[in-house]
């Protein structure tokens, strides 16, 4: 059962991640590789709070989204001023600055060590200590960024994203700020993934650099990806196949040597099968 929760939440966390890269990538069709960066500045800055000053959950989370926001706004100010393949480069870029800062910023961020020691959750006079109660916690905060993921997309803003991600130069001709929008989505999106930053770090009570690198932005938009640019449900079901597939491969009785490869295998093919799928309907919608 423990370990039956254990994947529940992380199942969760990788949601929460994949849905809010969505409304950039997915909605905005802003392709970013610097969502790690976001969910590691998250768990970074619950971790120094919690272990350094010993501040509460309801200090720690604001401040996580605040500086996520912050550093989003000033990627973005950049960033955005640059279009299709240069705007991932320079997502990419931006990423391994910020895995290098957690990486030598030995009086923050303790380098390669880590942060040990991570407070369970705490607040007022209530702990949330046991997988039970954070795979709850957990369940609850999935559900509010899905529920805002949901409304800003069915909104006017919503609307403004899709038309520019479709045909940036026809949203402009429609007198539509184009570039405010991508910096208030991007915003938006850093924001939210420090949330699951700041979860991960309370609950598995010790981080380092290697959580949040480079691979992490590309699983957690692998996960974007197959299941669906703008489909948060879909989201939810790709996250809980590609955290239970390698659990699967064990059970299965495979070596942990070839269990890893053909993880890798079926994961990339799957990953490679959404592409030509994404292609083609493209193409159908061109052609109409």
């Amino acid at each position: 059962m423990e370990y039956l929760l254990h994947l529940l939440i992380i199942i969760g966390i990788y949601t929460m991640l994949a849905q809010s890269l969505g409304l950039t990538a997915g909605f905005g069709g802003m392709i970013s590789l610097t969502h790690a960066g976001f969910y590691g500045i998250g768990a970074y800055t619950a971790a120094i709070l919690a272990v350094n000053y010993h501040a509460s959950f309801f200090l720690v989370l604001p401040t996580a989204m605040l500086i996520s926001g912050l550093l989003a706004l000033i990627v973005s100010a950049i960033a955005i001023r640059t279009i299709d393949d240069y705007f991932i480069i320079c997502t990419l870029g931006i990423q391994i600055i910020v895995f290098s800062l957690m990486n030598n910023w030995m009086s923050l961020t303790r380098g390669s060590l880590g942060i040990a020691g991570i407070p369970a959750i705490q607040s007022l006079d209530i702990t949330v200590d046991g997988k039970i109660p954070f795979l709850m916690l957990t369940i609850f905060f999935t559900a509010i960024i899905f529920g805002v993921i949901h409304t800003l997309t069915q909104s006017s803003f919503g609307r403004i994203l899709r038309i520019l991600s479709e045909d940036e130069i026809f949203a402009q001709s429609l007198g539509k700020n184009v570039y405010a929008a991508k910096i208030i989505a991007f915003a938006i999106s850093a924001m939210l993934a420090a949330i699951p930053g700041v979860l991960y770090a309370h609950y598995i009570s010790y981080i380092d650099p290697t959580s949040f690198t480079v691979d992490e932005s590309i699983f957690i938009l692998s996960i974007v990806i197959i299941g669906g640019m703008r489909n948060l449900w879909g989201n939810v079901i790709i996250a809980a196949f590609l955290v239970l597939l390698p659990e699967a491969l064990r059970f299965v009785g495979l070596p942990n040597s070839i269990a890893a490869n053909m993880r890798q295998i079926i994961y990339g093919s799957i990953l490679v099968i959404a592409m030509f799928q994404h292609n083609k309907v493209v193409k159908d919608k061109v052609q109409e």
